[in-house]
């Protein structure tokens, strides 16, 4: 107890910034499916080659170049999330359900006088598209008798040298709150001098983990596409990007001591996070499409990296039972960043560099006469290139030195944790008209260097057009197989644990179009 008064004598004479980002969050902004309108999802987001769809000005932003008329389209939909997750051989499930949406916007094409212009025709296109929707539930517990989330505080004090006073006050959202709710204390020598820290959580004996995690928000992108052609053979586009992240999670995660030892110390403790992140930033997408023949298409695009920037708030608790540990009740204590923040969240500023993408498509049109009425379908395919190893983080202006170093730090590891992978998307449409079907599959590579992180998504969709009297209407469902890693914590001196996560997400998408 006297080790307590001591440290809260000194609680106002220091503070300091809290980072917290993890390699996975690099993910967050660049590993998607990414959404698009009815017709683009049914045929697996093959659209590099094909143009003709606003879809185009966020993949291939040359297709919008075959637009000669002017079109509004909107895109509602729903997505349905189901998780099966296993953690230390014990299954877990959760659901969740949320509103989705595709592009939303307009576009606006000309034909061009070929006596007075070397462009048939020219277009533009403003549009904001749901990329990514965050909104999921993952929750999963298991036994383990090797590693505690708690360790991940020591190593925090332990990196930093930290004595007992900078580790009450000087981690904010970390070890400050499990040193003064007495989840770690302090380790002496036989002068009772100080020689490090220990965690009162019993691991070797048997701890029993709970994670759940409920996550809202969404990657969404503001695009403004311009793309022209010359001779109905050559399109040539660019669109400017706002992307824009809106991100919310709510973390609880519990340690129980398994050993049913009721003098050992420890009981329980739980750590509770509300995090939000938001953020804005400005990419380009450069596109080409060539006509070989009146059927053959080819492709070519290449995005940029957004440079991002984010603010963080994060509010977190840590709530410990440590039995009898202390002579002078309470045995259960709470510490709180809103109490040592004055009430306010612990905020982060900082900017993100994104992967950039490199897209080469083709397509086939069955029948390609000029009356596209006539026409019978089509087959397309893009193969595309996303560099996720090239995810960089960088230090607000107003951050101090700690958070430049910190921020290489993470760069460091985040480029070792990750690796480019190929992203492959193939489909078709068959032609009746008035109406149209349509199918396709996509596959997106695993982005983690580490081979035993088993890791892909993979897309089956499928959908019915209608397209008269100036207007079209597509409908759209696709299911994705996802497979994935998650980490409750992370040590650098242990094996790190994580569970298998298998998400099943289905897409129902209705796009709706006029021709004006």
């Amino acid at each position: 107890m006297k080790r307590y008064l001591c440290i809260c004598a000194a609680t106002f004479l220091c503070g300091t910034a809290v980072y917290a980002q993890e390699p996975e969050d690099a993910l967050r902004s660049s590993w998607f499916i990414p959404g698009g309108s009815a017709r683009s999802t049914a045929i697996g987001g093959a659209i590099g080659a094909l143009g003709g769809d606003i879809s185009a000005s966020n993949v291939n932003p040359a297709g919008i170049g075959m637009y000669k008329n002017t079109e509004f389209v909107i895109s509602p939909g729903l997505m349905f999330n189901s998780n099966k997750i296993n953690y230390r051989d014990s299954a877990g499930s959760s659901k969740r359900t949320a509103f989705a949406y595709g592009p939303i916007g307009f576009v606006f094409g000309s034909a061009k006088d070929p006596r007075y212009s070397k462009w048939s025709s020219t277009a533009f296109a403003v549009s904001v598209t749901q990329l990514a929707s965050y909104n999921n539930h993952a929750s999963y517990a298991g036994f383990n008798n090797i590693s505690s989330y708690s360790e991940k505080y020591l190593e925090e004090l332990t990196r930093d040298r930290a004595d007992t006073i900078s580790a009450y006050n000087n981690y904010l959202n970390g070890a400050s709150l499990a040193f003064g709710s007495f989840l770690i204390d302090t380790a002496l020598d036989g002068n009772k001098q100080l020689i490090g820290y220990q965690s009162l959580v019993p691991d070797s004996s048997g701890i029993y983990q709970q994670y759940d995690s409920k996550t809202t928000g969404g990657f969404h992108e503001v695009a403004f596409a311009f793309a022209g052609n010359t001779a109905d053979r050559l399109y040539l586009g660019m669109s400017v990007n706002v992307p824009i992240e809106s991100y919310h999670r709510d973390l609880y995660y519990r340690e129980t001591d398994a050993s049913g030892n009721p003098n050992n110390d420890f009981n329980y403790f739980e750590y509770r996070e509300q995090f939000k992140s938001s953020g804005i930033g400005l990419n380009a997408k450069l596109g080409m499409i060539y006509r070989a023949t009146s059927a053959l298409r080819l492709g070519l695009a290449f995005h940029t990296p957004s440079i991002m920037s984010f603010k963080d708030e994060l509010r977190a608790s840590i709530t410990t039972d440590s039995e009898n540990y202390l002579t002078v009740p309470p045995h259960v204590n709470t510490e709180s960043s809103d109490a040592r923040n004055n009430g306010a969240p612990i905020t982060r500023s900082y900017y993100q560099l994104t992967p950039y993408r490199a897209i080469v498509s083709g397509s086939y049109v069955f029948n390609a006469v000029a009356d596209t009425k006539q026409q019978r379908g089509f087959v397309s395919a893009d193969v595309e290139f996303v560099n996720y190893r090239g995810t960089r983080y960088y230090a607000d202006n107003n951050e101090d030195e700690s958070a430049t170093d910190y921020y290489k730090a993470l760069n460091s590891t985040t480029k070792d944790y990750l690796k480019g992978a190929l992203n492959v998307r193939v489909g078709g449409e068959l032609k009746f008209d008035p109406l149209l079907f349509r199918a396709g599959i996509a596959y997106y590579g695993s982005p983690y260097n580490d081979k035993t992180l088993k890791a892909s998504r993979t897309m089956l969709s499928g959908g019915l057009g209608y397209r008269a009297h100036g207007m079209f209407i597509d409908l759209t469902y696709a299911y994705s197989f996802n497979k994935d890693v998650n980490f409750p914590y992370r040590l650098a001196d242990k094996p790190n644990t994580y569970a298998v996560t298998k998400n099943n997400r289905g897409n129902l998408l209705l796009t709706v179009g006029f021709k004006i």
